[in-house]
Formats: C-alpha cells, structure tokens, sequence
C-alpha cells in the first residue's frame, strides 16, 4: 500500500520542481500562479500575484474557466512545503497543460528566503 509520500515522490518524479532561487523569475514569467492551499492558509500570507485554487478544485476549476484552459499556459504552483503542488502539477500534467512548475519546498521555503509575501492588512480602527 502506498502512502502520501510515496504518491509525492513519484509525482516529483515526474514533474517540473524549481528551487527556490529559480522561482522568483519562474513567477514574474508566469501567466498564472496558483496557490493550491486551502483559502485561509491564503488568507494567511500568500505570493504576490497568486490566485487561490485549492488543490481538491484544481481540475474542475482549470476545465471550467476559459481564461484558466488554454493547455500552453504557463503555470506556477506552490503550497506549504510542495507534496500537494507537486500532485497537483502532476495532474495538470496528465490533463495535458505544457508547462508546469512547482515551487520545491512551497510557500515555507519561499517566505524563509524572504521572498515577498502578500499579508493580511488589518484595519486601523483608531
């Protein structure tokens, strides 16, 4: 029986993975980057630029959304620390979306290397 991180290392296997140091010009070159975490780890902190599609919606939302189809698009995903991009990049993958990337070490590796990061702005109630 395979576990989760059985699935992840062979989706990694299979997949395009970027460095940390590669994925600041990965995502200025993007069309689009996808942020495959749930809504309030988003809410929490998130690229600059990045969209939220939680990983459980990823494929209905690509099929369903014209703007999201055109399988040459060129994608960049991240999560936490990069297992459920990595099955979701996998995915893509088997959708037939061309270029796929993943953020090796997700969201994590990206905000310790002080990369910009989209935070939340409380309002000022004084």
């Amino acid at each position: 029986m395979k576990t989760a991180h059985d699935l992840v290392a062979e989706a990694k296997a299979q997949i395009t993975e970027v460095s940390v140091e590669e994925a600041e010009q990965a995502v200025q070159q993007a069309d689009v980057v996808i942020d495959v975490r749930e809504p309030d780890e988003y809410q929490a902190g998130h690229l600059p630029g990045a969209i939220n599609i939680p990983r459980g919606m990823l494929e209905f939302r690509l099929s369903n959304d014209t703007a999201l189809s055109a399988r040459d698009l060129n994608l960049v995903l991240y999560c936490k620390t990069s297992g459920r991009a990595a099955l979701s990049a996998l995915s893509l993958k088997n959708m037939g979306y061309l270029h796929v990337r993943s953020i090796a070490g997700g969201f994590d590796a990206w905000a310790e290397a002080d990369k910009p990061v989209v935070q939340p702005q409380m309002p000022d109630f004084e």
